[in-house]
């Protein structure tokens, strides 16, 4: 009985997260607006949370912390995405897909099948029918969760009074926790290296800061191409834009 009511969950998350991002992608193709796809991927994950919590309706403790647990974070992610983009009146992200209707349908569909994975946790721990007591696991989970919220937030904060300072125009975030990990996702980074790559700098901050998790520039810089590719998720697309004869 589990597993088929998981299904119908399962089914349900999919329709529900479908059927939102076409409708912010209507929006935002129609108006040629992007000021909410952030936001319309962050909230979504509230949806899914709090829809399977209220439908399964049995309310047991794990269910609701785990659904507290995102609609703190994803409250907290959209309300800084949009605050950030209205202030900066664009998402550049965008430049070259505001007239490409097709590119910018890969985008949303992309950022739907990302909103349904990542949910998938929630989606069914929120539907299962089992109510075990709680476990050490939990706890080790609620803490990592609180590390990477404060993590988060405080790394988001940063960068952004980093962009928004006149002095750091046209430079690229190394301060604060951004010393010891560049957080890299794919427009991100990329843009950067095609922006910075021919910057000796630059390409030492790339050399000597993790992409992911926080390590000492000292200790990071040190390590083996092999062991930081292996263990720190030093991948080699995320330097794909940068220029291959500066590679080290």
């Amino acid at each position: 009985m589990g597993t088929v009511l998981d299904s119908h969950f399962l089914g349900f998350t999919a329709i529900v997260t479908v059927v939102y991002q076409l409708f912010f992608f209507i929006v935002t193709a129609l108006l040629r607006f992007d000021k909410v796809t952030d936001f319309a991927g962050s909230t979504n994950f509230i949806i899914i949370a709090v829809l399977t919590l209220i439908l399964k309706g049995s309310w047991n403790f794990r269910q609701v912390v785990l659904t507290l647990l995102v609609v703190i974070w994803g409250l907290r992610l959209a309300l800084f995405l949009l605050m950030r983009i209205l202030q900066w009146g664009e998402d550049r992200r965008f430049d070259e897909m505001r007239g490409n209707l097709g590119r910018l349908a890969i985008f949303w569909i992309f950022q739907a099948v990302w909103v349904w994975t990542v949910s998938l946790p929630v989606t069914v721990v929120n539907s299962s029918n089992r109510n075990p007591s709680l476990q050490a696991e939990d706890i080790i989970g609620w803490i990592m969760w609180s590390v990477g919220f404060l993590v988060e937030a405080i790394a988001d904060q940063q960068k952004l009074a980093f962009k928004n300072s006149p002095e750091n125009r046209g430079k690229w975030c190394n301060v604060g926790q951004w010393q010891y990990s560049r957080h890299p996702n794919y427009f991100g980074e990329e843009s950067a290296d095609k922006k910075f790559g021919n910057v000796g700098a630059y390409r030492i901050y790339k050399r000597t800061t993790s992409p992911l998790i926080p390590l000492p520039p000292v200790v990071y810089g040190n390590l083996p191409s092999w062991f930081k590719t292996t263990f720190l998720f030093e991948f080699p697309f995320y330097s794909r834009s940068l220029p291959q004869e500066e590679l080290n």
